[in-house]
């Protein structure tokens, strides 16, 4: 079976990225073919729900040109041995009520480490997604090199997209590889804390051997190092004492250190020479698999439809769609209900986020059209210049990613006759996005002002 997946693989990888090959089937197998259904190995719950929402169709089709004779897939979690484990329980909310593990999955009280590190903060629960895919893969390089090519390696996004856990996963990964790393995860303010309490103790260097003699340094919340000009220069001082020794950089931020104010532009410059990488907000697909993931992977049973609920309702950011899940299932906890259940008694329903519910294509459009200084019938016009046509599929892109509109219905709204213009438009603007961050950035600014 070894050399058949080997086969199987190397005819997936001439029809998917580098990255989307190296992220998703990594650590993947055929585990065997048993009554007419082919058995592909997967290394979790998180990976076992992309590969088959992505991949089902291209690994069907490789196989069968492999001659593997199968009428079904089915994708099933191995361990690092390659045995098949076995499915976790899964129990009813009306059980879980008897059951320890329903404290722990409601705590919002994760175990940190001396090293600032969240041990569930693991690549295995972090869902992939085409809103981070790009930045996980640059992620494991990290792992598979560190103070190599990525190194530093920024990564900013907004609020609540998964920033911290991606960030905490590179530094769980390194120290499971190596356990004598020395690794620190600090948020900057806390940076800023202790250089403070030096000055104040009037011993100013007696901060500097905790982040001097680091292996790895992971910084979070980089823009509110903003305004604080000699936190600025002694950051600038271990990051350049780091990056000449080779040891590894690791900074997340909001936003894009040249857009962050009083910033030094030596330092902004270093951070992003190896690149920048963003986390956008996740699509419906990706919360779906988020929600589903996370109650498959607590052991929790909720219906299909009560996770459709949260996805479809819930844009904001994952911190938010985590917390509509824990309220729903704290919810039916205590009414002894299901969760769909609990909807459809209204008790979920003020606290789900509906602002973007309002939304409308005309508010899209508009929208897009002053973002970028120019008239919505400039904007809708058939103008070839460069920028308002850049302007036109922007508008096409949210038009399908904000309110899942058809590719004919798109063109309809935008006054197109030929759909396929649309259909080309997105797909130029989501190829762009992979390394265009100022146009990642655009559409994130886009879309917190359509829903403001």
């Amino acid at each position: 079976m070894f050399d058949v997946w080997k086969n199987v693989l190397e005819q997936i990888k001439h029809q998917i990225s580098n990255e989307k090959f190296a992220t998703y089937f990594n650590k993947t197998s055929l585990e065997g073919v048993e009554n007419g259904v082919a058995k592909i190995g997967v290394p979790n719950i998180f990976m076992q729900i992309n590969v088959r929402k992505n991949f089902d169709k291209l690994i069907r089709a490789a196989l069968k040109n492999n001659n593997i004779d199968f009428s079904d897939t089915e994708y099933v979690i191995t361990n690092n041995d390659n045995k098949v484990r076995k499915s976790r329980e899964i129990f009813s909310t009306s059980e879980l009520k008897n059951k320890s593990e329903t404290k722990r999955y409601l705590s919002n009280s994760p175990r940190i480490s001396s090293n600032g590190l969240i041990p569930e903060y693991t690549f295995d629960n972090f869902i992939v997604g085409t809103n981070n895919d790009l930045a996980v893969y640059t992620a494991k390089e990290v792992v598979d090199d560190p103070g190599g090519k990525r190194n530093p390696f920024f990564l900013y996004g907004k609020s609540g997209v998964g920033k911290t856990h991606l960030i905490q996963a590179i530094g769980n990964e390194l120290l499971k590889k190596n356990p004598n790393l020395k690794i620190l995860y600090t948020p900057i303010n806390h940076f800023y804390s202790d250089f403070i309490s030096a000055i104040r103790s009037k011993n100013p260097d007696s901060w500097k051997p905790k982040y001097m003699n680091l292996d790895v340094l992971i910084i979070d919340d980089f823009q509110l190092i903003a305004e604080k000009d000699k936190s600025q220069i002694e950051f600038f001082n271990i990051f350049n004492d780091m990056h000449l020794s080779k040891r590894q950089i690791i900074v997340a931020s909001d936003r894009l250190p040249e857009e962050i104010k009083e910033v030094d532009t030596r330092l902004a410059s270093r951070l992003t020479q190896k690149g920048a990488y963003d986390i956008q907000l996740p699509g419906y697909e990706e919360r779906y698999a988020i929600l589903q993931a996370k109650a498959e992977y607590n052991g929790v049973e909720i219906e299909p439809q009560a996770i459709e609920y949260i996805a479809e309702n819930v844009k904001t950011n994952i911190r938010d769609l985590n917390s509509e899940y824990e309220k729903l299932i704290a919810f039916a906890e205590l009414r002894g209900m299901t969760p769909l259940e609990v909807i459809n008694s209204g008790f979920s329903r003020p606290s789900v986020s509906t602002s973007r519910k309002n939304t409308t294509a005309k508010k899209i459009i508009d929208k897009t059209a002053k973002y970028y200084d120019m008239t919505t019938e400039t904007m809708l016009s058939k103008s070839r210049v460069a920028h308002i046509k850049n302007a036109r599929q922007v508008a096409m892109y949210l038009l399908q990613n904000e309110l899942g509109l058809s590719t004919t219905k798109t063109a309809t709204e935008l006054g197109l006759k030929d759909h396929t213009t649309v259909m080309n438009g997105v797909k130029r603007i989501k190829n762009e996005m992979k390394m265009n961050f100022k146009l990642r950035e655009d559409i994130n600014i886009l879309q917190e002002k359509i829903y403001s």
